[in-house]
Order: structure tokens, then sequence, then C-alpha cells
């Protein structure tokens, strides 16, 4: 079957699947007694302490899902005085996570702590992802735990790979326990690891939370990256806390031109969803004066509000100047111009923007989702979405979606009437 030398590994590649074979047969004796009887180490070194490696069977094995088989050999080696060696021990402890069998795992990881074996990264990593798959997050945290014992070198980065664990599950209330325990330490967060902090509370946390873990990174020098100022923007946004939002801002600086419009836009936002109309175009005066360039999304984010309010003239003028720019409208733009007209029962007027618009483009969007957040999307943008994606083959234009829109409005008016 299959022949070891502990010079060697203890199996060779070719034989793992007779060796597996030999388990699935009800009449053949344990795959473990059968393993060491068909290799002699029993006989030959059966009063000999001696260092053996048999990782990669091990990994086939928790492959083929059959953790107890590795088990068994585990056993049954010690017991013939055959012990295993560190890549072996690692192989046997994530076959063991990997598969379930927490209380297995966690005890080969009690012996490699109590051993000369030094840890490393990789299998430490790959023990917590085990652990994250099967929802087994307070083994990540006595990794933690130990490691600040046992191998404090280890301690920053084993964090930061406990704290991704965390936030991305939304076990905030761990994630915090891990961050205690680096502040105790007098230790310091690298800046990807503090900023993913505040994405983690900007998702699951509350806006106090979101405001603390921010503080932190300002406390160690740490600037804030695009992606987490967007999370805590579309929070502030959800819970309609404009005023602290704009605080927010403020205190990130309005001037960081690596983020194009994103600060400004947000700022005019505020102030759009609360349909303060001379503080929005006092900010917008505010912004060019800045030396920023308005974008698509700022001019959406004013034609918004202008439809909502119905200020026409204040439409007209956007539109122009973003003819001016050489802007090309999106499909939120038109649904802006046909939904103020729309709501006040004036369609016929629309020939007013022709010339304007190109109606016969095709319909795209490219503005920031964040404006949807709180001024929604308007009711021809919502029922041309519906139409594009259940309509995706056909070469559509801003005109056809005017004219399926117009159809479906006034058949609604229709049935409104018959009843």
């Amino acid at each position: 079957m299959l022949s070891f030398n502990l010079s060697h590994p203890l199996y060779l590649r070719t034989r793992h699947l007779k060796l597996l074979s030999c388990y699935t047969d009800s009449s053949s004796p344990s795959i473990a007694r059968k393993l060491i009887k068909d290799s002699k180490l029993s006989r030959v070194f059966s009063r000999k302490l001696q260092i053996v490696d048999y990782a990669s069977l091990v990994q086939t094995l928790s492959q083929k899902r059959l953790p107890k088989v590795a088990y068994e050999i585990f056993i049954q080696t010690k017991s013939d005085n055959l012990l295993p060696n560190y890549r072996t021990l690692c192989a046997l402890m994530l076959c063991f996570a990997e598969n379930g069998f927490v209380l297995r795992a966690r005890t080969i990881w009690d012996e490699i702590l109590n051993s000369s074996f030094v840890l490393d990264l990789v299998v430490i990593s790959k023990l917590m992802s085990a652990y994250e798959k099967i929802g087994c997050f307070d083994e990540i945290f006595v990794i933690t735990k130990d490691v600040s014992v046992r191998h404090s070198k280890l301690l920053r980065v084993v964090c930061s790979l406990a704290i991704s664990c965390f936030g991305k599950n939304g076990q905030l209330q761990l994630m915090e326990g891990v961050i205690e325990e680096v502040d105790s330490k007098g230790m310091s967060l690298d800046s990807g690891t503090s900023n993913a902090i505040v994405r983690y509370y900007s998702v699951f946390g509350t806006l106090k939370k979101i405001e603390q873990a921010y503080g932190r990174l300002w406390k160690f020098g740490i600037v804030i990256e695009e992606e987490e100022i967007r999370a805590v923007l579309l929070a502030y946004l959800k819970e309609r806390k404009f005023y602290r939002l704009r605080e927010f801002l403020s205190d990130v600086g309005l001037g960081r031109r690596n983020l194009g419009n994103l600060l400004w836009n947000s700022v005019l936002l505020s102030y759009a969803a609360d349909f303060k109309m001379k503080s929005l175009q006092r900010e917008f005066v505010g912004m060019l004066d800045a030396g920023f360039s308005p974008d698509l999304t700022t001019f959406n984010i004013r034609a918004l509000a202008f439809s909502r309010m119905a200020l026409f003239w204040d439409l007209h003028l956007t539109l122009e100047h973003m003819r001016h720019l050489n802007i090309v409208p999106d499909l939120v733009t038109f649904g802006c111009v046909v939904d103020a007209y729309m709501d006040r029962r004036l369609a016929r007027n629309l020939e007013f923007f022709y010339n304007q618009m190109n109606f016969d483009d095709s319909p795209i969007v490219l503005t920031d989702p964040l404006a949807y957040e709180v001024l929604g999307k308007g009711d021809f943008h919502l029922s041309s979405e519906a139409v594009l994606e259940f309509s995706p083959r056909k070469n559509w234009t801003y005109r056809k979606l005017l004219g399926v829109y117009f159809k479906k409005k006034l058949r609604r008016d229709q049935i409104f009437w018959n009843y």
C-alpha cells in the first residue's frame, strides 16, 4: 500500500486515493491502523520518538471532508511515538477548523502554542478565515488574546486580520475588544485598518460610533480615504443628519482635490435635501470660487431640487450652464425636466427644452448614487429604468422613453376616471 521513509514525508501523493478507498470499505480495518501496518512504522520505529510529516495527506483528507480520518491518523501515530511536525500540526488544525471540529482545532492550536514551534501569519490568517466561514467568531477573538500573550510581535497584523473578520460580519463588540487590546499594548493600527474601522461602523454602527472612529483617525494623524468618506456620508444621509454631515465635511476639508467634487457635491446635497435654495446657491458659488468645476452630479443635485420646487427658470439656467461647459445630460437630468412639467400638467411646454437637450441620445445614468439617498428618483427616471431593464435589446432613446411614459400616464389617468 503506502510505504514510508521517516527521512521523507509520511506518504506518496500517488497512493492517496487507494488509502481513502480502504476507508470507505466497511470490511477494511481502520485507515489509521492500515496506514501504520502497511508502512511498517510500528515495527521498525515503535520504540523511538520520531518527527514525521504527513501534512499533504491531511490536506487531501480535508478536501475529501474526512476530518475524522485525519484525527484517527493523528491519534494512532502519536500512540506509536510518531510526533507530527509543525507543518502537519497546522494542516490538522486547519482541517478540523474548516470542517467544523472547533474543539479539536483548538486542541492543536494549544499544542502549537505550548511547543517550541513559532507561529507564522499565513497559518493564522487561514485559521481565521476558516472560523469566519463557519461563523465561529469567538475563536478568532481567542486567537488574538493568545497571540498577545505568546507572540506579541505578530499582534498588530493579527489584530488587523481579526478586525477585518469582525467588521465585515458586523461583529462590532468583538471588534471593539480587539481595538482595546491594541490600545492596552500602546500600539497603533495601520492606516488601512483604521480607515476600515470607520467603514464598518458606517455600515453596522451608530453615528456616535462613526464619529468616535473618525476621531481615532484624527488622533493618530491618519487621513480618511474616499471609500470611508462615502460610507460616512451615506450614514449621515440615511439618518438625515445634514448639519452634522456638513460639520464632518468641513473637518475633512473641502479643498481635497484628490476626491474630485465628492465633498462639495455632498454639501450641496445636504442643502438640496432640505430645499434651502439660497444656501444651495451660495455653496455652489463658493465651490466655483474655490476653483472646482461642477460636474454632472453637481448640476443634477441642483436640478433635482429645482424640479421638486417647480423652479422652471432655474432649471432652464442649469441646462444652459451644462451646455456651456459641454456636460451631456443623463437620464437623471431628463427626469428632472420631465417630472417638473408633468407634475404641473405642462407637458406641452416641454418643447421649450428640446433645443437644450438631445432627445435622440441613448439613455445613460452617470450621476453619483449618493444623490438618490435623500432626493430619490423621479417618476420618469423610475419608469425608464424599468423599461430599459425589461427591454434591453431595443435601441432606446430619450424620445422613445418619453413616448412610453406618456402612454403610461394616459392609461393611468383613464383608469382613474373610469372609477
